[in-house]
């Protein structure tokens, strides 16, 4: 597999001829089953085959009970710069729940650990678990205080189909996920973040000191992306690729030096509709001036338009021609977002 993603690494340099790299992210599944070396090689082919800033933010995602203290000794030794922790809760039971590998003791400990040689660190928690209640949510966020973590994630647990979480809450043993709690914990993390001078630049990723994620920065504004490995997503600005999921067969094909990958041209529509999804997402808003000059001033009148009844509302508000998600309509966010899609 490694030598795979080295060999489609070096395939694929061309579509990044022009562009400077500001961020190589390990992500997807567990990246940090891997040895140092092994993703030190992996490192050095993008150094190889494309121009990367000397400021590059290097990020490996990481399970607690990968980050062993040896573990993140060795990383510390590599161009690995950043950690990207799925803690997702310090309470066992919740762990249990998600069927999570690690205990509420490893996450503590790997959080100690991190700290010690890491600077720049961000932990994953997740809100509305069923069970959960205010006071256990609120201790999950103050732990993470108490470390001076400078990038939080928190998302609101979703029910995926055909895991075993689905099957027990269709059999009774589990609650349902409650749509109202899940928005009372995210206004409970907005406050307590808020108060720590934590800046929610994106919907779901809090930072302190400006220190945002440049990965998730660049997907939130349609930065051009390079997906590499099985499953691996791809942006161009007018195309969207996708990898094949399957391992062996995307390891057969690399190996031909074809890339297992389908690509979908965007629209001008979608191109509008994705402005205005990730726009009030982020802080940066969606630019009616952008929208006119890039779109037309029908897109334009479209969107002021329909966002009227939401600006009623007090979900959305207007500055300086840019159209903003208020502190009330952002649990809301996609959903407003796609009342003001164009659909045809």
């Amino acid at each position: 597999m490694i030598e795979s993603l080295k060999n489609e690494i070096f395939i694929r340099k061309n579509e990044f001829k022009k562009e400077k790299i500001k961020s190589i992210y390990f992500g997807g599944g567990t990246p940090s089953i891997l040895g140092a070396n092994e993703i030190n090689d992996l490192i050095e082919k993008v150094y190889e085959n494309y121009f990367v800033e000397d400021s590059v933010e290097i990020t490996l995602e990481a399970n607690p009970d990968d980050l062993t203290k040896e573990k993140i000794v060795e990383l510390s030794n590599s161009k690995v710069n950043r950690l990207s922790i799925g803690v997702q809760s310090f309470f066992q039971e919740d762990l249990i729940l998600m069927n999570r590998s690690h205990t509420s003791g490893q996450a503590i400990e790997c959080i100690k650990y991190a700290t010690q040689y890491f600077k720049n660190i961000s932990v994953d928690l997740i809100y509305g678990i069923p069970g959960l209640d205010n006071f256990r949510w609120k201790e999950n966020i103050n732990i993470l205080l108490t470390y001076k973590i400078m990038h939080i994630s928190a998302y609101a647990l979703t029910v995926e189909p055909n895991t075993a979480l689905e099957k027990y809450i269709k059999k009774g043993i589990i609650s349902n996920v409650d749509d109202l709690q899940s928005q009372e914990q995210f206004y409970i993390l907005l406050d307590i973040l808020e108060a720590n001078n934590y800046e929610n630049y994106e919907l779901s990723n809090f930072a302190k000191n400006k220190l945002y994620s440049v990965n998730n920065f660049a997907y939130w504004t349609r930065k051009k992306y390079l997906g590499i490995g099985p499953s691996a997503h791809s942006f161009n600005g007018n195309f969207r690729f996708w990898n094949i999921k399957n391992n062996v067969k995307y390891i057969e094909s690399i190996n031909k030096n074809i890339l297992p990958n389908k690509k979908e041209e965007l629209t001008k529509i979608d191109k509008f509709n994705e402005i205005v999804m990730f726009g009030l997402r982020t802080n940066l808003g969606v630019s009616f001036l952008k929208i006119e000059s890039e779109f037309g001033t029908s897109y334009k009148n479209k969107l002021i338009k329909n966002s009227q009844s939401h600006i009623k509302h007090d979900f959305l508000s207007i500055k300086n021609n840019f159209l903003y998600i208020t502190r009330k309509g952002k649990f809301l966010s996609d959903g407003i977002a796609s009342d003001l899609f164009i659909l045809n």
